[in-house]
């Protein structure tokens, strides 16, 4: 594992999430996934995908503003600043977000096994 394989991955995720492409996000998380969204609220992979596979969840642009990558063992640490265009049920996304996502290497493949999401703006 190394910081380009990592790189790689996390533009795989966000080109998942700019198509809502449900079958490449399942691939891409761990089925035990925590993940905390910017309203404070604990999700699920499934409450996590389901929110795309609906369209309740609409993700226009990306725009990673800062990234910075760790590396450890088995696992690698993600702090990606990024500007997010989007939409959400009827409400606007139009912001500045810090996403925090932990990578573990499994069975051959790296999955998200936890992330955080906060509001920068």
């Amino acid at each position: 594992m190394n910081e380009s394989k990592i790189i790689d991955y996390e533009e795989s995720l966000q080109t998942a999430m700019l198509s809502s492409n449900v079958e490449m996000l399942d691939e891409l998380i761990a089925d035990d996934l925590i993940f905390v969204n910017d309203l404070g609220q604990i999700l699920s992979k499934e409450a996590d995908i389901e929110a795309h596979r609906s369209g309740n969840l609409k993700i226009t642009g990306i725009d990673v503003l800062e990234q910075r990558i760790r590396l450890l063992n088995t696992l690698a640490l993600t702090v990606t600043r990024v500007a997010l265009t989007g939409t959400f049920g009827e409400e606007p996304i139009n912001g500045e977000f810090c996403y925090t996502r932990v990578w573990e290497y499994r069975n051959g493949e790296l999955k998200i096994i936890s992330g955080h999401c906060s509001s920068t703006t």
